[in-house]
């Protein structure tokens, strides 16, 4: 009897830990949130995700050169990260600045799948040949091109390719599709005919978290995303397009994804320009603006106070800024630089920032 009454107990405690052991070693003990680190790279993009389930997504990887020093600043985040791996890759377009330290990387870590628009579009000759380096890099890996409505299937995330190549999705994502009060006001530019009007967009959700990246999409074809019905509605966090640049973030898109957050990754000479800094500080709703760097350009009128700056010398040590998400859609952006740390209730207005760590 003893013996039956321990098989029991046994197998009912198996019972009980089979579906968390399915799940992984993360089901075991509950899931991470998800994690964004918006790592410095001096005015480019390096913006690594790690999904609850422990998968990463990283969007560009900076500049070439500079003895390696974007490709160490990721390979740190991603130890911060406690990731031994690049699990996807994926290159918005390829200006130096996004897709040059991509050999540099791949000489770092292991970089499982390269994700992009497909062939180059410009005829620089930095680009061609930043290019043609990268094409010899996904040789150590697996390679798709990505079309607007595609995903990229990382387990707990969803992802969604909002624009690639200079189109964009065509069927609004569940519960948008309203028409864009903002279109009526925002005029058109000249066309861009370079690689950033190419850039893969994609919006970052976790269950009621949503964080949208649109790389260096430009004013146009924003504007051909938004308008006249908005195909995306709201979201949590917004990385502003194109480091800031005043090439880009039209009132049609910035106002109507209607962010609580937005955070720039400019560098100290390069983004953060005024007219789009304050397009993205007067968006109606936006509680926080948080940036990379200081705009040694913009002058104390056109940055954000000293707790929400990342770097503030011109040239310093690259410190990154880390997004803590969860599902219920709160969030706690910290800052490296000075442990400066504010808590984003879910649903809501902020808490009041928390004490440094």
């Amino acid at each position: 009897m003893r013996h039956m009454r321990t098989m029991n107990l046994l197998a009912l405690f198996v019972a009980a830990i089979l579906p968390s052991m399915a799940a992984g070693p993360l089901g075991m003990f509950g899931s991470r949130p998800l994690e964004i680190y918006f790592v410095d790279v001096e005015g480019g993009q390096a913006t690594l995700i790690v999904s609850p389930s422990g998968q990463s997504l990283l969007i560009d990887a900076g500049w070439r050169g500079f003895e390696g020093r974007d490709a160490d600043r990721i390979v740190q985040a991603a130890k911060a990260a406690k990731i031994k791996q690049i699990d996807y890759l994926l290159i918005t377009h390829y200006h130096r600045d996004h897709v040059g330290g991509v050999p540099q990387l791949a000489d770092r870590m292991k970089i499982v799948n390269f994700l992009d628009h497909g062939p180059n579009t410009e005829d620089s000759k930095a680009t061609k040949e930043d290019y043609s380096d990268y094409v010899k890099t996904i040789q150590r890996g697996e390679h798709k091109v990505l079309k607007p409505g595609d995903t990229v299937p990382i387990k707990g995330l969803s992802v969604t390719v909002l624009t690639g190549d200079g189109e964009h999705i065509q069927t609004p994502l569940e519960g948008a599709g309203q028409p864009n009060p903002y279109c009526a006001t925002t005029p058109k530019r000249e066309p861009d005919p370079s690689e950033n009007s190419h850039s893969l967009g994609v919006l970052v959700a976790l269950d009621k978290f949503r964080f949208l990246d649109p790389g260096d999409l430009t004013w146009n074809k924003e504007l051909e995303l938004m308008c006249p019905n908005n195909p995306i509605g709201t979201v949590d966090v917004l990385l502003v397009a194109h480091h800031g640049e005043s090439s880009s973030s039209p009132p049609a898109l910035v106002d109507a994804v209607h962010p609580r957050v937005a955070i720039m990754n400019n560098g100290a000479h390069k983004g953060g320009s005024p007219d789009a800094w304050q397009i993205v500080k007067d968006s109606p709703g936006l509680e926080d603006l948080w940036q990379l760097h200081y705009a040694l350009d913009g002058g104390k009128d056109h940055n954000v106070p000293d707790p929400f700056i990342a770097n503030v010398d011109e040239q310093g040590p690259g410190q990154y800024i880390k997004l803590t998400a969860e599902g219920n859609g709160s969030f706690t952006v910290w800052n490296q630089r000075n442990k400066f740390e504010k808590i984003y209730k879910a649903g809501g207005q902020a808490a009041s920032p928390a004490p440094a760590k």
